[in-house]
């Protein structure tokens, strides 16, 4: 024990004013990991891309970095183009396990709070995240039935995407919408499943504890398609401190990424179209 270091440690409380603090960071200064056989590097490596570079910095290596100073830089996304295979389930070659279609509304005004859907797929077994689609949902002022509207834009995002389950935020104006939605896709001869939503966290906190710790790990991946869409610049312009203009994309993205995804299964390979030889004589 002669290595660990001990300092002096001012408490304002009397009774714990003579203690001492004892740091043990489970990477030495010089990079070993301070207990090997219970903590090796690889460990230690699959420890740092679970929790994120801030969390592995406070938890594990007893240096705290404040949220202030948390950012989600757009530069850390792993783009692809790679459309989702629904007969194999995959991604390019990564095999997808999950997915989730997220709607945080608003009216859909031009001047109102930003009304988005969004949909992720999850790698389970690599704990990625892939950010396959955004649509900002805006309707014209003139529009009688905004919600509506929004619901039937809505739906034809779930039939692009060949998705029937749709978790819907129910705070304020959302209250309503699960009736709406489901009326809109009677209309329609579709069946739909709906799980309403209700956040009580602060956003800036749902989106600092479900975005950047994926993001900081290298495991958040996104569609070139949503480098077209405002989420980007939602990105740049974020700070936990609050205050930010924009930031409902990255509110949705956040609500996707905590609620409880759909199972995904291959659908197989597309069936062989056979035709017989009729060319014979009897």
């Amino acid at each position: 024990m002669s290595d660990i270091v001990y300092k002096n440690f001012a408490f304002s409380t009397p009774f714990l004013r003579d203690f001492k603090e004892l740091k043990i960071p489970i990477i030495s200064a010089e990079g070993t990991p301070t207990w090997p056989e219970m903590f090796p590097l690889e460990r230690i490596d699959e420890l740092r891309n679970s929790v994120g570079a801030r969390y592995f910095s406070a938890q594990m290596m007893l240096h705290f970095i404040a949220p202030d100073r948390a950012r989600l830089d757009p530069d850390a996304l792993k783009l692809y183009d790679t459309n989702f295979n629904p007969n194999t389930a995959r991604i390019g070659d990564t095999n997808i396990t999950s997915a989730t279609v997220y709607w945080d509304p608003s009216t859909g005004r031009k001047k109102s709070d930003g009304s988005v859907c969004v949909l992720i797929y999850r790698d389970d077994k690599n704990k990625n995240i892939f950010i396959h689609d955004v649509l900002y949902l805006i309707v014209s002022d003139e529009e009688l039935h905004p919600l509506a509207k929004q619901c039937e834009m809505v739906l034809d995002f779930l039939l692009q995407h060949g998705l029937r389950r749709i978790c819907i935020e129910t705070n304020g104006i959302g209250n309503a919408l699960p009736e709406i939605m489901r009326n809109a896709a009677e209309t329609r001869n579709l069946s739909i499943s709906i799980q309403k939503i209700t956040n009580h966290k602060n956003k800036e906190t749902r989106i600092l504890d479900a975005i950047e710790p994926i993001l900081s790990s290298g495991r958040l991946h996104a569609h070139r398609r949503v480098q077209s869409t405002p989420l980007i610049a939602e990105m740049l312009g974020w700070t936990p401190a609050g205050g930010t203009t924009h930031d409902d994309g990255l509110d949705a993205v956040a609500g996707a990424i905590c609620a409880v995804p759909i199972p995904i299964r291959p659908l197989g390979s597309l069936p062989h179209t056979f035709s017989a030889n009729t060319d014979f004589k009897i």
